[in-house]
Order: C-alpha cells, then sequence, then structure tokens
C-alpha cells in the first residue's frame, strides 16, 4: 500500500504538528498508510507537548517532488560486461533501446555500450585479435563443446584458407592462436600438436580420435560448429566481452533520488535518448529515457492546518493532494481531482479531527487525545482568541476527560515552556512562526510569538527593527511585522518595518509607533490578516 505523508505548514505550530499526528494515527485504524512529518524545526512549546506525552518528534520532510524513483523507468535493464557484443545486441533490440548500462557481477555501474560502439568496433576494431571467453564463442557461433580447458580464450584469429601443405609450411602456430579450420586433418594434427589455444571446427569437418588425444594431451580447447570457415570468421568478433567495447568515461547518469525536473532539463540539452540510473551504492537500477516521464507514481500528502502553496512542502504541485483539513481561510492551492476538503471556522484543526474520530467511531487514546487537546489550547491561546468557537471549548473538556488533564494549568505550562526564549537569536525568534501572504500582489510578512514575558522581546526592539527593515528590503516586503503576542494581558506588541507605518495605522485605526500595544488583538487569521486585506484591496 502506498504511503501517505500528513503535513503540516512549513512554520510547525503545535496544533500543525499535533494535527499531523492525530490525524495520521486516525487514517491508520481506517486501513490507509499514512506517516505524520514536519517541515521544518518545531518550537519550544511542541517540544514541550510531545515530551509530556512521550510522541516522538516527525521525520523531516524535504519536498514532494517528482524523484527518478518515482518514474516507472526501465527497471533491470542492463548487460553483464562479460556477455558478448551479438547478446547485447539482441538484448537491445528486445528492449527497443539504443544503449544499455554495463555491470559487473555484483551489479556494480562500469559503463555503457550503444550501437554506436558496436558499429565502429565492427567497422574499425582489431579482427586479427579475440579476448572473450569460452562459452561467448560457443553462444555466438552456435557451437558445440568437444574439449574445454580454460573458460578464458585469447589469442589470434587465424583462418585455414591455404592449401593444407602451405600452411603448415608457412604458418607457426602456438598456445597464443585461434584456428579456425574445416575438414583438414594435417591441419588439425598439426594444431593439436602446437597446442593452439582453441581449434574452431566449421561445417561438417570432424576430427579423428587421436587427434582428440593428442589435443587432450596439450590441453587444446575444441568446439565443433555448423558455420562454414567464412561466418565463423565473419561473426567471432560478435563474442567480444562487452567491457572491451563499452565507454567508460563522460557518463551522464541519474540517481533515484534525483529530481525529475532536473533530468528534463539535462535530457534536453544533451539530446541523449537514454541514460543510466544508479542508485547511492554505485549499483545499476536500470535505464531512463523521456517517454517514460509518462508513466509516473506522484507522491501522496494530506494537508492539515494551511491550504496554501506558499505555506506547504516544496514540490506540491508534484504531487497527489489526498485530503486537506484546516481551519483558515480558503487559498490559492488547487487540485485536478476532487478530494476531501473539510474547512471549519473554529480556533484549531484539531476540533476538525476530533470530529472525525467520532464519526468514524474511532476511540482516542490518551496520549493522541493530549496532543488535540494540546493543539487546540495553544491555536485559541486557552480560549483568548477571537478565533475560538464553542465547539473548541466542548472538546476540550471532551479531552481532559480522557487525558484526566485540568487544562488550564497545562496551558499555562505549556505557554511557558513556548514562551523560553533564552539562548535564541532574534532572527531565530522572529522565524519561529513566520508566515508568508500575497495580497494584491503585494508580499506580507507575519510573524507572530505568543508569550508570557513580552520584554524579553521588546527590551531588543531595536534589533527587532533593524532585522525587519532589512528583510523588507531585500525581499520586497510591503509589509513585515512581528506580533508578539502577551497571553496574560490578552493583546499584541508590534514590530513592523518603518515603510509600513502609514498603511499599518490605516490598517488598526490607530496612531502607531515601534513596539506598540494594541489591546485584544491576538488572532493573525481572525485580526491581523482581515484588516490588512481590508485596507491594501
Amino acid at each position: 500500500m502506498d504511503k501517505i505523508y500528513v503535513i503540516g505548514h512549513k512554520k510547525p505550530d503545535t496544533d500543525s504538528v499535533t494535527s499531523a499526528i492525530s490525524l495520521s494515527y486516525l487514517k491508520n485504524k481506517l486501513g490507509m498508510n499514512t506517516i505524520p512529518m514536519v517541515l521544518g524545526n518545531i518550537n519550544n512549546e511542541t517540544k514541550y507537548v510531545l515530551e509530556y506525552f512521550k510522541c516522538k518528534i516527525p521525520n523531516y520532510l524535504n519536498d514532494v517532488k517528482l524523484q527518478i524513483k518515482d518514474i516507472n523507468y526501465g527497471k533491470d535493464v542492463f548487460i553483464n560486461e562479460n556477455c558478448n557484443i551479438l547478446e547485447t545486441f539482441n538484448f537491445m533490440n528486445e528492449n527497443a533501446i539504443s544503449t544499455v548500462p554495463v555491470i559487473n557481477d555484483h551489479e556494480k555501474f562500469l559503463g555503457v555500450i550503444s550501437m554506436k560502439e558496436i558499429s565502429k568496433d565492427l567497422i574499425m576494431g582489431n579482427f586479427e585479435k579475440l579476448d572473450t571467453t569460452y562459452n561467448n564463442i560457443i553462444k555466438v557461433l552456435k557451437a558445440k563443446e568437444l574439449l574445454k580447458f580454460n573458460d578464458d580464450i585469447k589469442g589470434n584469429i587465424i583462418v585455414a584458407s591455404y592449401k593444407s601443405t602451405t600452411f603448415i609450411e608457412n604458418i607457426s602456430l602456438s598456445n597464443k592462436d585461434i584456428l579456425i579450420v574445416g575438414d583438414r586433418h594435417s591441419i588439425i594434427e598439426y594444431a593439436v600438436k602446437n597446442k593452439v589455444k582453441l581449434l574452431i571446427l566449421t561445417g561438417s569437418s570432424k576430427i579423428k580420435d587421436e587427434h582428440l588425444e593428442i589435443a587432450k594431451m596439450n590441453n587444446v580447447n575444441i568446439i565443433k560448429t555448423e558455420f562454414s570457415a567464412f561466418n565463423a570468421a565473419r561473426n567471432i568478433a560478435l563474442s567480444k566481452l562487452v567491457k572491451d567495447v563499452m565507454n567508460d568515461h563522460d557518463i551522464i547518469g541519474f540517481n533515484e533520488n534525483d529530481d525529475v525536473n532536473d533530468f528534463i532539463d539535462v535530457a534536453n540539452k544533451t539530446k541523449h535518448s537514454i541514460f543510466p540510473v544508479i542508485n547511492n551504492d554505485n549499483k545499476c537500477m536500470g535505464t531512463i529515457k523521456l517517454a517514460d516521464l509518462a508513466d509516473k507514481k506522484r507522491k501522496r500528502v494530506i494537508l492539515v492546518d494551511h491550504n496554501e502553496y506558499e505555506q506547504s512542502v516544496d514540490g506540491l504541485e508534484e504531487a497527489e493532494i489526498v485530503e486537506i483539513i484546516d481551519h483558515h481561510k480558503i487559498g490559492s492551492l488547487g487540485t485536478n481531482m476532487p478530494i476531501n476538503f473539510r474547512n471549519m471556522p473554529v480556533g484549531s484543526t484539531n476540533t476538525i479531527i476530533y470530529m472525525l474520530y467520532k464519526e468514524n467511531n474511532v476511540t482516542i487514546p490518551k496520549n493522541i487525545a493530549g496532543l488535540m487537546l494540546s493543539g487546540i489550547l495553544s491555536d485559541t491561546l486557552l480560549f483568548a482568541s477571537p478565533t475560538t468557537a464553542d465547539f473548541d471549548k466542548m472538546v476540550v473538556n471532551e479531552l481532559s476527560l480522557i487525558t484526566k488533564l485540568d487544562y488550564k494549568k497545562y496551558a499555562l505550562n505549556m505557554f511557558k515552556a513556548g514562551s523560553a526564549l533564552k539562548g535564541k537569536t532574534e532572527e531565530e525568534i522572529f522565524y519561529t512562526d513566520f508566515k508568508n501572504f500575497l495580497i494584491d500582489n503585494k508580499k506580507i510578512g507575519i510573524s507572530q510569538v505568543s508569550t508570557i514575558n513580552a520584554d524579553d522581546i521588546l527590551n531588543n526592539k531595536a534589533n527587532y527593527i533593524n532585522l525587519i527593515n532589512k528583510l523588507s528590503k531585500n525581499n520586497d516586503y510591503y509589509i513585515a511585522a512581528l506580533f508578539v503576542t502577551d497571553i496574560l494581558n490578552n493583546g499584541s506588541y508590534i514590530i513592523y518595518n518603518d515603510n509600513a507605518e502609514e498603511i499599518l495605522d490605516n490598517c488598526f485605526d490607530i496612531s502607531l509607533e515601534q513596539g506598540k500595544f494594541l489591546p485584544n488583538l491576538i488572532s493573525r487569521k481572525k485580526q491581523i490578516i482581515p484588516a490588512i486585506m481590508e485596507k491594501i484591496k
């Protein structure tokens, strides 16, 4: 069963991470094969939650781009280095390819052989010498084994084309020779006495018993082929080893983990028709060509707590979105096929997932209930957020019964853990929960940090202003701002890029200054972004 990644957004918060885990558990109970993943480093609050309920941090998912391994390419399309040229040619014809990778006995990649290399060797190669194996010659000449003493056969190719006396008088034979001969007993006797490496009997020729005995004593290899001497001489070059003809330099290959888009770029630039596929251990997996891209298996994902490309995993447009569970506004994301999309105006994605458990009659384990409870408390800021719905409160009460927790005390401890900023740089704090928005073609970047001690940030206000101004200038942000949400005082302090002061004045109908406290402003989704959208549009 194909696996499905369950993922939250790029800046993982507690609701995002716990939603991925709790939904993955539910889907697996329903017979699916899902894995919760995260798209970035989790914050201190989420670490506290996972440690409290003894849950592992999900693995990091870099991207869901199409990779070579997602393509149904030519698996096991390769040839062994000790195969002969004729076998290789037939293999290419059978697989309708003009190039094939060459491997050793351990399937390690050595090089490639193409029709070009074969043609070049058959026209310009050395036809007087041969270095191959006994079995390869047997295969190519469709011969029968008479005597075999050596697996490897190396020598000079000689054809007994003169009359016997002329040949014997003028041609010296040794164990470095391969002799092709017909029904000429005197030459056969001369050959076995001089210990030739290989004797190839052609046509209807036969060898006398006494000559066979001499051959045995002198370790002479002998085969018998129905080919004529002419055809045997013409075809024996096809018994050459692939490794002696292949190309082993300047070869372009691809790893199974390489992106398909990179493969397309290289294939279009080089105009090569086929490429070897090699894994990290230099093992050849097969071959890939552009035509193979028609048969692909996209990675499958379920999105939680977001539904916009900008906030999701890299390469999402190359993946198959199976389902979306979210409580934010509907964004720019689209799909090619109808999917399950559950979107509700509640304070947390976990509230919706709680409903899915109930709809499917799946019991919520204590640790999963704890994760879901944490996600709701975090996203609603213990019900202080205007995004909080009555249903959120009801679900928290139900989950508290399962976990046997005093959720108010637990929430304060969770917020306290999440507020620990010691040891972090201004940049790390700013990007902890930073989200991009595109409003009327204007880039908006909003960071939000929830804390019970806002002074930890406000005391370094000048550093944050410099950071935000630099960000907006280098990345062309119309508005870049940090909202420091004071959980206990139910409001947020704002720090922003200087160029955005006028527009932010209008957004919040207040005369702004850096670090100003905005009472009752604690929701990026329901208060901050809508206010900015209204003024920009």
